[in-house]
């Protein structure tokens, strides 16, 4: 179990996935999905809002590769907070241990570890990597490690991220059958766990609201290229030249934690142009809305 440093009054901690380092190698000067990983962060770093600690909630890399993990290691090598990384659908457990070698290692080879955050925040990152398919999983083993954990501290605020949600939500092509049994053992374990604050995923590459188990899920978009939004039937025998991927810009999250109540927000990355900033012609309105407190 890993302890995260504390920070004062709240904690911030940001989610970045669906990375995939690797996916086009031979551009230059840079790959595009690790010059968008790049921008990504240096707006953590460099913005006005610096996490307590990173969370890469899975597909890391594209291929599970050696050398896509060591690009990406050494692209955070000096990050000032610490990183959480996990496994998605694209990673191996093996390439990321080799660049990550203090992830916990659980029984059965998983990939999945408690953070105590400060202001009382428990974090737990699942697993559900299963080699070979595109999908989620989470066998009995998992959910056996999962109740055990959430069973030794039934009382405390805790917040689950895992990299496939376990939900349809409507983007044929990537959604998982309704009901598949990895679903529902999940579901079986998280019911009545009132502890549990949300469920934060990735794998969709798009930003998503809904609850599973009456828990609030999210989805965060990906830092490479985001999956279109096209909710229509898709037949996967019919060509039909719909979009797939588009290059909306990269996102990731920040979820605020205050010990009491946990909010996310998400900000795309980009070239922005600043329309107001706070100078002396605007005191008088900021602090006419503090009156109205």
């Amino acid at each position: 179990m890993e302890r995260a440093a504390a920070s004062s009054g709240t904690v911030l901690i940001a989610q970045m996935t669906d990375i995939h380092v690797g996916f086009a190698p031979e551009e230059k000067p840079e790959e595009l999905n690790l010059t968008r990983f790049r921008a990504t962060l240096a707006r953590l770093l460099d913005g006005p809002n610096r996490p307590d600690m990173l969370v890469l909630s899975g597909d890391i890399t594209d291929h599970g590769d050696t050398e896509s993990f060591a690009k990406t290691a050494e692209l955070i090598r000096d990050v000032p907070f610490p990183i959480l990384p996990m496994v998605g659908n694209h990673d191996s457990r093996a390439g990321l241990l080799g660049a990550f070698p203090h992830v916990e290692t659980a029984d059965g080879g998983f990939l999945h570890y408690v953070v105590e955050a400060p202001l009382g925040l428990r974090i737990i990152c699942l697993d559900t990597l299963e080699d070979g398919r595109h999908g989620g999983a989470f066998c009995e083993a998992r959910g056996r490690w999962l109740a055990d954990r959430l069973g030794e501290a039934p009382d405390q605020p805790t917040l689950i991220f895992m990299h496939h949600p376990p939900v349809v939500a409507g983007i044929d092509w990537m959604d998982p059958a309704p009901n598949e049994p990895w679903i529902e053992r999940l579901r079986e374990v998280l019911t009545g766990q009132t502890q549990v604050q949300a469920i934060h995923c990735g794998h969709l590459h798009r930003q998503i609201t809904t609850s599973f188990a009456g828990i609030p899920l999210g989805v965060t978009p990906s830092v490479a290229p985001l999956v279109a939004m096209d909710l229509s039937p898709i037949d996967q025998n019919v060509p039909d030249d719909r979009e797939l991927i588009t290059t909306e810009p990269p996102t990731y999250a920040l979820h605020r934690w205050d010990g009491e109540s946990l909010v996310s927000h998400y900000e795309r990355v980009g070239d922005w142009q600043v329309l107001a900033r706070f100078h002396a012609g605007l005191q008088p309105m900021i602090a006419g809305m503090f009156a109205e407190r």
